[in-house]
């Protein structure tokens, strides 16, 4: 008899081949069948008429400081996700000398988003070194298993102290430092070293990410360590050009260590066939005998702008930084005002201190400013804009713009679409998905906690990618769920899941996958301190497994605690080919 039987679902395994109707068998926390299954299980679901994948690995979150307080690690965990990766973006938490607590809460916050009042309270710290971090992560269970890397801005500011966080030159015996404590993460257990190289990573003081203007000697010295400790992806947050410098350290980083190098790739506005340029850098350096990969996203990457989140359009107007720091039903008794109203919309917008074209979208770029209704539509078309709608009501933006934020009691969005949206649709994203260099990531899970809710794009890839897509162009849904399944586990060498094959980890979805439905964002303030974050829900999911355990039944989760630390790459423990039992 086995532990669990799952029965009679549409069978996704994770390895792009075409779907069909079988069985799963679990015993512990392993798959150890998946067809037909004869012997009966202690436990049985039945999966009539849903779809059944493997759980999902996310590898670009920024949980850091989360993951040492909270267990479930929504709402990631609520969108079929079964493993993480953090410690992007060059930030995170350790190495962290005992002074250097608020520096580091200021950098992840300045960068990502998340309220530093909440990660002091929330974190107790309790380790310095890098391994000392991932023994404290070890120590809880977890409701799905985390990964971590080491990010450069802790490692430069640990060595260097105030010539690393100011981005000074490193010595060559600060570049040896900073290889040894690589190295040392990686044989604890992180999957891989981080950097930041773009301007728009900035801690709360205004300075960008120590590392941001490392030389190439910096970064092959760093390159050292990885290969002394003989795994490790190399991945970079860049500004949205790298230039042919980049791609030459790359390149050879890549060679000299073999292991994978990783940059996000996204279409900008100011160059929306600049994504074409890289993918053909990033082909030139692999037929060289480099592995770089681009990490992509699945739809626009901007803003979610609402009048209780990070930024709005009239962030800077005199009449609302007047009533900025009163308490919500004030601030909404003030925004219901008529008068308050038309005062707002005549004060002039100040500019901030950190200008540029990025400011102009948030308080002009109203052909570009949608509408995010109760039921979210992230592929909007021209016409939707508010742009388009104030011309249509003879209003203007900014007055449908204040409207449609005050809808629904002031909890309305407003979607900007920063980057990859610059034709007004995805299409590129399909070439993109299709690309052999490329993988799907830069979800974001547990960061931009005012002004965006891209963890759920686990699900966003299922309900439009491979079901709801108006527009030319679908994946299959075999395709859909490699992409998030298999290909991400196989970017940082977990071999042991991402299939449903036997030997392989129980991380399973079973999904309703025609009544599969993201909700509309919301924002709750449940972080410690009365921390704000956007949440994002979904209906659909009616069963997650994590290594044979039901976390999440219809979307609720049970209480279970399967999850742990991953420590370093493993391969796949095949027990043989598809197995009957």
């Amino acid at each position: 008899m086995h532990d669990l039987v799952i029965r009679g679902g549409t069978i996704v395994d994770g390895s792009g081949a075409p779907p069909f109707t079988g069985d799963i068998a679990i015993d512990g926390d392993r798959i150890v069948a998946v067809g037909t299954v004869t012997a009966k299980g202690h436990d049985e679901i039945d999966a009539t008429g849903h779809i059944v994948t493997p759980g999902f690995v996310d590898i670009h979150t920024h949980y850091d400081g989360q993951a040492t307080w909270d267990p479930e690690l929504g709402p990631s965990s609520w969108h079929g996700v079964t493993s993480i990766v953090m410690g992007n973006c060059g930030v995170g938490f350790a190495p962290a000398r005992p002074d250097k607590h608020d520096w580091l809460i200021g950098l992840m916050e300045g960068v990502e988003d998340i309220p530093g009042t909440a990660l002091a309270e929330g974190m107790t710290w309790g380790w310095e070194s890098f391994p000392e971090y991932l023994d404290a992560l070890e120590a809880m269970p977890r409701t799905i298993d985390i990964a971590t890397q080491v990010p450069h801005g802790a490692v430069r500011a640990y060595v260097m102290g105030d010539r690393g966080a100011a981005n000074e030159p490193a010595t060559a015996a600060d570049i040896a430092a900073m290889a040894r404590i690589v190295e040392d993460g990686l044989r604890a257990g992180a999957l891989g070293f981080t950097t930041s190289r773009t301007v728009l990573h900035r801690a709360v003081d205004g300075n960008v990410v120590p590392g941001t203007y490392a030389d190439r000697a910096e970064l092959l010295g760093i390159g050292d360590g990885i290969a002394r400790a003989g795994h490790g992806v190399f991945e970079m947050a860049s500004d949205l050009n790298p230039c042919g410098d980049e791609f030459a350290w790359m390149k050879d980083l890549s060679i000299a260590t073999g292991m994978p190098v990783s940059f996000a790739l996204l279409q900008s506005p100011l160059d929306d066939e600049g994504w074409r340029d890289q993918l053909a850098r990033t082909d030139a350096a692999n037929a060289e005998g480099a592995r770089v990969t681009a990490q992509i996203a699945l739809r626009g990457t901007g803003v979610l702008l609402n009048w209780r989140g990070t930024a709005h359009p009239f962030i800077t107007r005199a009449s609302w930084v007047r009533i900025a720091a009163l308490p919500w039903d004030e601030q909404l008794a003030h925004l219901r005002d008529p008068a308050f109203k038309t005062q707002l919309l005549a004060d002039p917008a100040d500019r901030p201190e950190h200008d540029g074209p990025l400011v102009d979208l948030l308080f002009h770029g109203w052909t570009l400013q949608f509408p995010l209704g109760d039921e979210p539509d992230y592929e909007p078309t021209p016409d939707m804009s508010i742009a388009a709608i104030a011309a249509r009501e003879g209003r203007s933006p900014e007055d449908v713009a204040y409207d449609l934020m005050l809808a629904d009691d002031g909890r309305g969005f407003i979607y900007l679409p920063i980057l990859n949206y610059a034709d007004g649709h995805l299409d590129h994203v399909l070439e993109l998905l299709d690309h052999p260099a490329t993988v799907v990531s830069l979800s974001d899970g547990g960061a931009h906690c005012g002004v965006i809710c891209d963890a759920a794009s686990p699900t966003f890839m299922l309900t439009h990618w491979a079901r709801d897509r108006k527009r030319a162009g679908k994946l299959s849904i075999a395709a859909a769920v490699k992409h998030q399944t298999a290909d991400t586990a196989a970017m940082y060498g977990l071999g042991d899941r991402g299939r449903l094959a036997p030997g392989l980890l129980a991380d399973i979805n079973i999904i309703d996958f025609d009544r599969l439905k993201l909700a509309k964002p919301y924002i709750a303030f449940d972080l410690p301190a009365g921390g704000k974050r956007l949440l994002q829900r979904a209906s659909g999911y009616a069963w997650t497994i994590k290594s044979g355990v039901v976390t999440f039944r219809d979307g609720v989760a049970t209480g279970a605690r399967p999850g742990r630390l991953v420590r370093g790459p493993r391969g796949a423990t095949l027990a043989g080919q598809l197995a009957t039992a």
